[in-house]
């Protein structure tokens, strides 16, 4: 068996281990980034009815951007808010592991539901808040189960960006939203910029100038 696939059977057999743990509202993933499938990097999850998601399906925001931006740099992210397709509110964490270059091969995530916990938290808050309160929380990340999804709200991301319809938007404004979707890593999945143009209502020629000029 090679170091990969002990990793990688680790991996699993800590995943299973936490979500048991914490119950079926405890969601835990394992990405395979070593294939760089975009569309099949799920190799394990365990409560996947959380976001919907199961083995073999596609990446999310984080495996993107792992794969788009400097390793280097990348820090784990610990303890913050995702958002599935049906609205549930997520406690997530995401871990990189790499192998003895540097390199990241897996993403360990753990999702946990805490939808429930926020209903009672703010049936609380309505009762003891003032009107001075102020609600700093951070719009949660979605989580996506497929890369045409992810695509999707890429774009839905850098139109709230720019904060106006694509219609009403400037030379400049387009080229703000595409280097947004560039610096997300958008333009890794497969045909993006076709989609990209079409929405943008350019051309794929001015989709690389706008990239070009805003570099």
């Amino acid at each position: 068996m090679s170091a990969a696939d002990k990793t990688l059977d680790l991996l699993i057999q800590i995943a299973e281990g936490i979500s048991k743990q914490f119950g079926t509202d405890c969601e835990v993933v394992v990405h395979d980034l070593s294939k760089k499938k975009l569309e099949h990097t799920i190799a394990y999850i365990a409560n996947g009815h959380v976001s919907h998601r199961k083995t073999g399906d596609g990446s999310s925001a984080v495996v993107v951007e792992t794969l788009h931006k400097d390793k280097d740099k990348l820090q784990d992210q610990l303890s913050y808010l995702t958002k599935t397709s049906d609205g549930r509110i997520l406690k997530s964490s995401t871990m990189y592991i790499r192998n003895e270059e540097g390199e990241i091969k897996y993403i360990f995530s753990v999702n946990y539901d805490i939808t429930n916990f926020l209903v009672v938290n703010n049936a609380l808050s309505s009762l003891i808040s003032t009107q001075e309160d102020v609600d700093k929380t951070k719009k949660p990340k979605k989580i996506t189960d497929n890369v045409n999804d992810l695509l999707d709200e890429l774009i839905e991301q850098s139109v709230e960006l720019v904060g106006k319809p694509v219609a009403l938007m400037t030379k400049e404004e387009k080229t703000m939203a595409i280097q947004f979707l560039a610096d997300a890593g958008a333009f890794l999945i497969t045909r993006a910029g076709d989609k990209v143009s079409k929405f943008f209502k350019i051309s794929k020629f001015t989709l690389y100038s706008y990239m070009d000029s805003s570099e």
